[in-house]
């Protein structure tokens, strides 16, 4: 059953990976770099800020931190212990895959870029959502961007992209939990 998964999930990356071309290659180079998204990062606190105040943006980064972290940690815990390739080191998949990725680590499964964009899109989502309804479901598309271009790119199957945007979702989920009660503990405006 699993060799079956991984042969869908291989079958789906090829169609996904070849579905680009070089005339979009570098507008997905630019998703998926970390630094890309600062801008975003910078309106968000603002908007945190707005609804928070100095002491509830305190709690909030210090949430964030917490968030980025979780996911990171727990993509590598995956990653080193299950071992499984990322595409870009199949070498039955070289002639077939596009590649347009700068570098290639070695394992990929599940991805920290998909986990700490839907973690980051859930947890601000949830915050911010009474005051602008329509954030939470432009940082989902956001977040799934980001996923796609993990796959774009060649560093990722989807199955890798699923996974880790599930457990970033959890983990948001449960950052917004505890940053609701530390706001509520610590008195921060609400």
């Amino acid at each position: 059953m699993i060799e079956e998964l991984l042969k869908y999930d291989t079958d789906l990356f090829l169609f996904l990976n070849t579905l680009g071309n070089e005339s979009w290659d570098e507008f997905w180079r630019i998703v998926t770099e970390k630094w890309s998204s600062i801008p975003l990062y910078i309106f968000l606190l603002y908007l945190v800020f707005k609804k928070l105040g100095a002491k509830g943006t305190l709690i909030v980064m210090v949430c964030a931190a917490i968030l980025v972290l979780a996911t990171d940690q727990l993509a590598n815990l995956f990653k080193y212990n299950i071992m499984r390739p990322r595409p870009c080191r199949v070498e039955s998949l070289q002639g077939v895959m596009r590649f347009v990725a700068d570098g290639c680590g070695r394992f990929g499964y599940f991805s920290a870029h998909a986990a700490s964009s839907m973690g980051v899109a859930v947890f601000l989502g949830l915050l911010l959502k009474d005051k602008y309804k329509y954030l939470p479901f432009l940082l989902l598309f956001w977040s799934v961007m980001l996923g796609y271009s993990r796959i774009y790119l060649g560093v990722h199957y989807p199955l890798d992209v699923i996974t880790g945007m599930f457990f970033g979702g959890w983990i948001g989920f449960g950052v917004y939990k505890l940053q609701t009660w530390a706001n509520q503990k610590y008195n921060a405006q609400i």
